[in-house]
């Protein structure tokens, strides 16, 4: 036997319900309260107190009220749509990117459309702009190192279109950017070896044409430079942030004579390759060779023996990256404020050991 249908609301919601399909306006004056405040219940804003909450969310149910993010999209002549624009090999970076944009999203009318680009074509702008404007996106967040070309931030603006770049060191103004301190960070890791007593350090910087691979290696240098140690160009070898590189890149430094007792790599994926190879040669870690690396990703902790790593708060960086694009929709009041500047901190595991020699 059919469920009989539930009680139409009394009152004004009734009413509403009855004579047509009712509007943000009818839900914010039976609450009695601003769009803003209505807006901020469909967003799950937390700038409300239970109570306002309950009372808005009644209103919404009475009135059998549904948000309409195409209708709101029509007349912003924006999808509410964030795009991810990226040309990154590393595959666990562009996961932990969209894990942070997502989480930022929750909740609110907005979806996530991730767009891949080939960096060294001559026609990337302009695969780039007709992503834009077919997509009319509401904004997009910028990976690196695509996010270092400034042309790629002026289009943007040129399109009206949102933009946070995401990078290694400054980009742009506040609104536009969030960064981290790579620079400062591998110094400290290059520091914690070098008082480990290591001074034989070998180096696997990341590809060419990424900011982030600069300014690790920067770090690097700076630690060596302090402690006045020479870092032979032999005692370089360069990887493309891939598992694949950092094994070929390790198996240079591993040739290198003296063997160095310690390795720095550029990011995790290339500090397992480390490990891998080290293994393939019979040799131990850390008790042969002391290996870090940088990004503290899932593979950090699982291999063996878990890994000494720079912990690189990307997800919070994205996460905050979403924010900034979508802040003043989610947060009509602006009270709360993104940072642009995110610290990287050493976790210190197994992986590294005072040399033996």
């Amino acid at each position: 036997m059919d469920e009989p249908d539930p009680p139409e609301p009394a009152g004004p919601a009734g009413a509403l319900r009855r004579a047509g399909k009712p509007t943000i306006n009818d839900v914010a004056r039976i609450a009695q309260v601003s769009k803003k405040t209505v807006s901020r219940v469909i967003n799950n804003s937390p700038l409300l107190t239970d109570d306002m909450r309950s009372r808005v969310e009644k209103v919404i149910k009475d009135l059998g009220y549904v948000p309409n993010p195409q209708a709101r999209g029509l007349a912003l002549r924006r999808n509410f749509l964030i795009g991810l624009v990226h040309d990154n090999p590393n595959a666990q970076m562009v996961l932990n990117v969209q894990q942070g944009i997502l989480e930022a999203l929750h909740g609110t009318e907005f979806g996530l459309v991730v767009r891949p680009v080939d960096r060294t074509s001559p026609l990337m702008l302009d695969d780039i702009r007709t992503f834009l404007e077919r997509q009319q996106l509401f904004g997009v967040v910028l990976l690196p190192p695509i996010s270092e070309n400034d042309a790629l931030a002026r289009l943007c603006a040129k399109l009206d279109c949102r933009y946070v770049r995401m990078g290694s060191a400054t980009l742009d103004d506040e609104q536009h950017m969030v960064a981290s301190n790579d620079r400062e960070a591998v110094r400290e890791a290059a520091r914690y070896l070098i008082g480990q007593g290591h001074r034989v350090i070998g180096l696997i910087q990341g590809p060419n044409g990424f900011r982030s691979a600069i300014e690790r290696r920067r770090g690097f240098e700076d630690a060596l430079a302090e402690a006045g140690i020479i870092l032979p160009r032999s005692l370089i070898a360069s990887g493309n942030y891939t598992f694949e590189s950092g094994i070929e890149a390790a198996n240079r430094l591993l040739d290198h004579a003296p063997l160095p007792t310690a390795i720095f790599a550029s990011n995790d994926e290339m500090a397992a390759g480390v490990l891998h190879a080290t293994r393939q040669r019979g040799l131990l870690v850390p008790e042969h060779v002391s290996v870090v690396g940088f990004a503290d990703t899932p593979t950090a902790a699982h291999v063996w023996p878990p890994l000494t790593t720079v912990r690189w708060p990307i997800i919070s960086m994205a996460r905050s990256a979403a924010l900034k694009l979508v802040g003043d929709v989610v947060d009509p009041e602006g009270t709360i404020r993104e940072p642009s500047m995110f610290l990287s901190t050493l976790v210190r595991r197994n992986s590294v050991a005072a040399p033996a020699r």
